[in-house]
Formats: C-alpha cells, structure tokens, sequence
C-alpha cells in the first residue's frame, strides 16, 4: 500500500528536510529522518519517504506532503496520531490517506507555494522571532510588488539560485508572486512548478533593496536577464520562509490545502 501524508513542521533547530549521514543525524538532524524514525515503529517495518520538495536548515513546513509504501495495516487515524506520538513537539503528521501506487509526491505534484514574512520596523522582534524576518530599512511593498512581476513566466532563474544547486537546469515557470503589506509586516507569496535551491529567499533579498530604494524596480528584470548570482541581492534570512504546501491536480483526491483549483 501506498500512503500519503501531511507534514508541518517548524524548521528551526533542525539541519533542513533530507536526511544526512548517520554522524550528522546524532545532532539536530533532519525532518525526514525523524518522521521516517516515527513511520517505521507504526509500520513495524523499516520506511523510507519521499517528499514533495525538500527545505533548508530553518525552513518551516505548514503541509509538506510525503508518501511512503507499507505492507502495515493501518488506518489513516492510526498513521496521523500514532506516528505523531513518536515525532519531536515540532513535528506533526497533519493527515494520512491511501493512494494509488502511481502516485509521487514529487512528480505528482504540479506546482509550489511558499510564503516569506519579515517584520519591518527599527526594533527587531521578540514576539514569533523564529517565523519572522527583520528588516529595519523603510520598505515600498508597492515598488517590490510591481518589480516583481517581471519574474512571472516560465523563465531561466540563474540568477536567483545558489551556487550549490544540482538542479540540471535553471528554468522555472513562476506562476505566481505577490508582496503586501499589514501593519508593520511585509508578506511575499510565491507559487511555482518548482523551484531552484534558495531560489525563493534570492527573490526576496533581491526584492528588499528594490523596497529600500538602493534599487530601481527594474532591476529584478535585469537580473533575471543577466542570469547572474553574483550581482543580485543576499539570501533573505531563512526563519522567514515557511513551505505552504505542494498543489496537485484534483484526480489525486487530496486534501483541498493541497489540491489546484480549476
């Protein structure tokens, strides 16, 4: 049987999504192998899991979505609350559900949602600091917004991806971002099929200097023409960041969170 399963987890404190070597494993370790830790004393069985899309070191996950295959017997209330009775406080399983063997979380998926949120003001801040960003420079979300939308598009992102990617090639199709403002807060959302690694906290640290005025709003559009990292702006810090979820077609028959609608 073929399970799916829906994982939030708070990022901090653990060195990203996949798992590491076993040294590395011995100290904060991984989300993957934690949940696959917890999955395998429900199944009585040794699991392996593949995910969606995987996160860096402080990244949160409100619906990371995982699958796994089993010989176990479990009902889906079973695989939720047994295997959340075994994960660290800043891990839960959200939901579970049979799928047919053809289905990936990875390759299933169509699209990515992330949401970045920083607080803008001159006082860093202390209240829900580690899902939160601080800028301290007066930002224009408005300028930010509208430079922006010149990443929409399928589009090569090179200069939005660290040096460290092994994605085989850097085009993407941004299907969506946007950058509003609440109060003192300043929230960007983005949607894609995919993304390169740090390709979303690049967009972001590009976007602040715009906000900021040590940029024109055109500049996001030279960089995405140059394809050059070097002269784009720093990585947005990664306590901001928090992965919403993958989006599949409705055949899957998912939960709504992480279903495209028509």
């Amino acid at each position: 049987m073929r399970v799916a399963i829906g994982v939030e987890y708070d990022g901090h404190g653990f060195h990203g999504w996949q798992r590491l070597g076993k040294a590395a494993e011995t100290g904060p370790g991984s989300v993957q192998a934690a949940l696959e830790k917890a999955l395998s004393r429900v199944a009585a069985h040794p699991v392996v899991t593949t995910c969606s899309g995987r996160t860096d070191s402080g990244v949160h996950a409100r619906c990371q979505v995982v699958h796994f295959d089993t010989d176990a017997v479990r009902t889906p209330r079973a695989w939720m609350l047994g295997t959340t009775a075994h994960l660290p406080p800043a891990v839960c399983v959200r939901w579970a559900q049979p799928v047919p063997d053809d289905f990936s979380a990875r390759f299933s998926a169509r699209a990515r949602h992330y949401r970045y949120r920083l607080i803008n003001r001159p006082v860093r801040p202390a209240l829900h600091r580690q899902y939160l960003s601080w800028d301290l420079r007066p930002l224009d979300a408005d300028a930010m917004h509208r430079a922006a939308q010149a990443l929409l598009g399928e589009q090569d992102f090179s200069a939005f991806r660290t040096v460290h990617c092994q994605a085989p090639h850097a085009r993407r199709d941004l299907q969506r971002i946007s950058v509003t403002r609440d109060g003192d807060e300043v929230i960007v959302e983005v949607q894609a099929n995919a993304f390169l690694h740090h390709m979303v906290r690049n967009i972001v640290g590009s976007l602040l200097d715009v906000g900021a005025g040590e940029h024109p709003e055109g500049w996001i559009a030279e960089l995405l023409a140059g394809r050059d990292r070097s002269v784009a702006g720093p990585t947005a810090p990664a306590a901001g960041l928090v992965f919403l979820g993958p989006l599949y077609p409705p055949e899957w028959a998912l939960p709504t969170e992480v279903t495209l609608t028509p």
